[in-house]
């Protein structure tokens, strides 16, 4: 089985984003990319104003601080937070992107190996592949890397993982 949703990404270190934000701007841009995806016509936030709602800082954005921040963009028709795998698998089958952030640091794996070791990224879908578990990303991107659709695996990580679930409570959108 196979789900993959149509997305279309950004780069952290795209031209617009501001110089200062580039390196730490991977959660504001996957929640752009959240945000484009729930309402493509009606989204009217850039990273740069993402990057100072969310709470942005040098050294990335803290979960608590997407969870929180992002309540107060979308309001109370939104369900915002963090929840299991089984359940951001459910989400993508239903059709909405799943935030998922990468931590080596906070989880105290400084030396496990993972796919990223500090990352935000859209999760789009996911596959089984030789009996294992595959997340396929939105990557946002690096220095001299463009964002693009990639595959991990989900036991290599898994221990680093969070999965943040942006879900309507009615069918009002924006």
């Amino acid at each position: 089985m196979k789900i993959q949703l149509p997305v279309q990404g950004i780069s952290q270190y795209d031209s617009s984003i501001h110089t200062t934000y580039r390196t730490s701007a991977c959660g504001p841009v996957t929640a752009y990319v959240l945000l484009n995806y729930l309402s493509p016509n009606k989204s009217t936030y850039h990273p740069n104003d993402l990057y100072k709602r969310l709470g942005g800082t040098r050294i990335g954005l803290f979960t608590h601080r997407f969870v929180r921040n992002m309540r107060k963009i979308l309001g109370p028709n939104w369900q915002i937070e963090k929840c299991s795998l089984h359940t951001a698998l459910n989400e993508l089958k239903n059709g909405r992107l799943v935030a998922l952030k990468f931590d080596k640091y906070f989880s105290l794996q400084w030396n496990k190996k993972s796919t990223f070791a500090y990352h935000w990224v859209p999760l789009i879908g996911y596959e089984m592949a030789n009996d294992e578990l595959v997340l396929i990303i939105h990557d946002n991107g690096g220095r001299n890397r463009e964002s693009k659709i990639r595959k991990v695996p989900y036991s290599q990580n898994a221990s680093i993982l969070t999965f943040i679930r942006v879900t309507p409570t009615s069918n009002i959108y924006f």
